[in-house]
């Protein structure tokens, strides 16, 4: 056989490994206690306990609760259904979530992929209030319960009680005058 025989297999293969390389990590939901899963003919709920850990696609979430609600997809009487998209990932207490450069910290996060957002609050309101950092100190967001968007760069901070959100940013440049040269002072425009 010929190295000519071999070349569409090579490049078949190649395009195959490269569309594969492509393709989103697996979510992989890692817990210490107990783990359920619930089917209806519809879709498919599952609760983690303990130490629960959540690493997907640049995305990891450690809580102590987790509720998943997925579609289920497959035949409808099967008793262990198909999961297919994610409706909802609901994680409470102690909620820390990290993806790229930025962590968020709450005591309840609710995670919508389908409609692109993630609402972050609290438990109870002696808990302390919901914030998002960038992992280099630069900014840091916090406020009763935010909203952010994925892919519209919003976040929206709603205010409980009178009380709103607080962000912290890096320093404005001095816009005073110089220390060493007096201020001019303009002179009044004259009357006619």
């Amino acid at each position: 056989m010929t190295l000519r025989f071999f070349r569409p297999l090579l490049a078949a293969l190649a395009l195959v490994s490269t569309l594969r390389a492509q393709e989103p990590p697996p979510t992989v939901i890692e817990c210490a206690g107990p783990s359920e899963t619930v089917a209806t003919d519809t879709e498919t709920i599952a609760t983690f306990r303990d130490k629960v850990v959540v690493t997907g696609n640049n995305i990891r979430v450690t809580c102590d609760f987790l509720k998943v609600v997925a579609s289920r997809k497959g035949d409808p009487k099967a008793t262990i259904g198909k999961f297919g998209y994610f409706k909802s990932l609901v994680a409470t207490g102690h909620v820390t979530i990290t993806q790229g450069d930025r962590e968020a910290t709450c005591g309840q996060a609710e995670i919508f992929p389908g409609e692109e957002r993630v609402v972050l609050s609290r438990l109870s309101k002696s808990d302390p209030f919901p914030s998002v950092r960038s992992t280099d100190d630069q900014y840091t967001a916090t406020g009763p319960r935010m909203i952010l968007y994925r892919g519209e760069r919003r976040a929206v901070i709603e205010p409980e009680d009178g009380v709103g959100g607080q962000i912290t940013l890096p320093p404005i440049k001095d816009l005073g005058f110089s220390k060493e040269k007096p201020a001019e002072i303009p002179a009044p425009p004259k009357q006619p």
